[in-house]
């Protein structure tokens, strides 16, 4: 919203000549100035362009929540092709020498673009919040005729904000008035001012403050519960390879005392026990069943007592009752026949279902964290960008005496528009599928791949 503020500005004469008249700013200044805005104004006609093409010609791109996304580089589009350049005149010259009827459509055009990228930022914060607090309703609501009615409300909220001074709402000059003076200003009606500050930013802003909020806050809320969820599957993948350590132990201590507790037989003479590991079928070589035989029954209350106890000792075992990732030992002692079989059998265990849990996790997490720190950066240089334009606009009419100078009202008039500038790369750098299909149109993707 680029208009100046004519009572603070003394009509002076120019120094310096360009294509459009003299100017009072220093040679070294125009061209500085005339240098770094028009880098900005292409710079914001290729990064939206880019975010445009990218979600109609790139499939992954080409979901219903995005069009929020088009929506919002639209604004900032014809924001940087209907509004900088003849801003960028204005800012050198000084002064405004397109006429008042081209001043006017300027004004509404400013206020109706900025406005809209401004409320196009707010749609997308809540359709995120409806997303993250909603998901499965939302995600029958989100149609697509429901996005483009959102779309529309925005645009036909922010011509309602925009038109009012063309209908009479505002204090520009009369024409013979204009002509002398050669400022394009805002309207200073302190009744108008209050209703598009209103509607162009303070209510978008604290609707759009409550919501990043409430997602950040639902953000690390899920953050946390992810982290104890992987800090708490870590646990049970050591209590497993514990058991299986555990497991193994009691399978050489069975097969020591066993192998040890010679019986003599009727005849005088000892026999050895015999200790068999059968694998598993499978091939899987964590899963081992131990068959120990023998001729007589094992009634070793002492071996038996001290195998349950070490059982029990585990601190692993109450918690991994009742999981997916219990390890359980079976032992089962038949006493029918004369050469019973105690079988110690474990279910399969294999590492990679873990790391590949805990692999999916830490990617979770590393998600999360990246979307948090968005949430910030996006508020941050919403704030940055326009709370002084909107301070300096609403304090201005109410403030006569107030009066900041040109380059002061120039560096924060722009400070708003960079905005358009920036909202094409804090809403697609964090996102891979955006990255790609930059370049993917640019040519710079990876022929080897």
């Amino acid at each position: 919203m680029g208009g100046h503020n004519g009572s603070c500005s003394p009509n002076v004469h120019g120094n310096f000549s360009t294509i459009f008249g003299q100017t009072d700013v220093p040679e070294w200044e125009a061209l500085v100035t005339i240098g770094t805005l028009s880098f900005f104004i292409l710079l914001t006609i290729i990064g939206n362009i880019l975010v445009i093409l990218s979600v109609f010609t790139y499939k992954p791109l080409r979901i219903v929540q995005n069009f929020f996304i088009v929506s919002l580089a639209v604004a900032d589009l014809t924001v940087a092709v209907l509004v900088l350049p003849l801003n960028v005149v204005y800012s050198v010259l000084g002064r405004w020498i397109f006429g008042i009827h081209l001043c006017k459509m300027w004004l509404t055009s400013d206020v109706l673009c900025c406005t809209a990228s401004i409320l196009n930022l707010c749609a997308i914060a809540l359709d995120r919040f409806w997303a993250i607090t909603d998901p499965i309703n939302y995600a029958q609501k989100r149609t697509v005729k429901r996005v483009l009615l959102m779309i529309a409300g925005v645009w036909i909220l922010s011509l309602l904000i925009s038109s009012p001074p063309l209908i009479g709402w505002n204090d520009w000059p009369e024409p013979d008035v204009f002509l002398q003076r050669q400022v394009c200003k805002l309207t200073e009606r302190q009744g108008y001012v209050i209703y598009s500050s209103l509607g162009s930013f303070f209510i978008p802003l604290f609707i759009m403050t409550i919501v990043y909020v409430e997602i950040f806050i639902a953000t690390k809320r899920r953050l946390r519960e992810r982290a104890q969820a992987s800090k708490l599957n870590v646990a049970k993948h050591q209590c497993t390879f514990a058991n299986n350590k555990d497991n193994q132990q009691d399978r050489e201590s069975v097969s020591s005392e066993t192998n040890h507790n010679e019986h003599p037989e009727a005849n005088g003479k000892t026999k050895d026990k015999k200790t068999k590991k059968k694998k598993s079928k499978d091939g899987d070589k964590n899963t081992l069943k131990p068959i120990l035989t023998h001729e007589d029954s094992l009634t070793d209350n002492a071996d038996n007592s001290s195998l349950s106890q070490r059982r029990n000792s585990n601190p692993c075992t109450s918690e991994n009752k009742g999981t997916l990732s219990s390890t359980t030992t079976t032992i089962t002692i038949s006493n029918s026949k004369p050469s019973p079989k105690v079988i110690l059998s474990e279910p399969k265990k294999t590492g990679f279902v873990y790391q590949f849990i805990e692999e999916k996790q830490r990617i979770s997490l590393s998600k999360e964290r990246r979307a948090a720190r968005t949430l910030g950066i996006i508020m941050g240089v919403f704030v940055v960008c326009w709370l002084p334009f909107f301070l300096m606009y609403v304090i201005i009419p109410f403030c006569p005496a107030c009066c900041p100078s040109r380059r002061l009202t120039n560096f924060i008039t722009w400070l708003g528009y960079i905005n358009s500038v920036l909202n094409p790369i804090i809403y697609t750098i964090f996102n891979m599928d955006f990255r790609r299909a930059f370049r993917k149109l640019l040519g710079l993707t990876n022929q080897t791949q």
